[in-house]
C-alpha cells in the first residue's frame, strides 16, 4: 500500500515521504495513529505543493542544524559515574545523561531523545562517541569520556 508519511517515524521515513508499506501495517498503525494517509493522487497534489513552499525554509534550518553540529562537535562532555576497580561502571551511561552533560557543561541544549549511543551501551571507563540526529542531511558526533568518581 502506497502511504504518504504526516510524521517523522523511526526505520521507515521523513514526514512528506511517499513509501510503500504492508496493507495491515498501514490501515492498523499508521493511518490510525495519524503518522500517515493514503497516498491518493489528491493528497500527492497537496504534499507536492506544500513540499515546494518549505524549500527555502528548509535550507534555513539546515543551515542552523549546521552551525549547531560545529558547535557539538567542537567540544567533548565528561561524565562521572562510580566504577569498580577494574574499570567497569555501576549502572551504564545513557543518551540523558550526555544530554544533561552538554547543558550544564557547555550550555547546549539537545533532544535526549535524538542521541544514538555507538554499540549496546556504555558500561566501562573510556572515551565514547554517541550520534545526535539534527535533521535529515545533518548529524553530529558527541565525544564524550566516562571517569570514575
Amino acid at each position: 500500500m502506497e502511504i504518504i508519511l504526516k510524521k517523522d517515524v523511526t526505520n521507515l521515513g521523513y514526514a512528506n515521504d511517499t513509501i510503500i508499506v504492508k496493507n495491515g501495517y498501514a490501515r492498523n498503525y499508521l493511518i490510525p495513529q495519524g503518522y500517515a494517509v493514503l497516498a491518493t493522487p489528491s493528497n500527492k497534489k497537496i504534499v507536492a505543493e506544500n513540499v515546494k513552499q518549505r524549500v527555502h525554509k528548509a535550507e534555513k534550518i539546515k543551515a542552523e542544524a549546521e552551525d549547531i553540529a560545529k558547535t557539538i562537535e567542537a567540544v567533548s562532555v565528561r561524565i562521572g559515574a562510580k566504577a569498580a576497580q577494574n574499570g567497569k561502571i555501576y549502572g551504564s551511561v545513557n543518551a540523558l545523561q550526555i544530554a544533561e552533560a552538554l547543558k550544564e557543561q557547555c550550555n547546549i541544549e539537545v533532544d535526549r531523545k535524538k542521541i544514538i549511543i555507538d554499540g549496546e551501551s556504555v558500561k566501562e571507563i573510556g572515551e565514547y562517541v554517541a550520534k545526535y540526529i539534527l535533521s535529515k542531511e545533518v548529524s553530529a558526533s558527541i565525544k564524550f569520556e566516562v571517569y570514575a568518581e
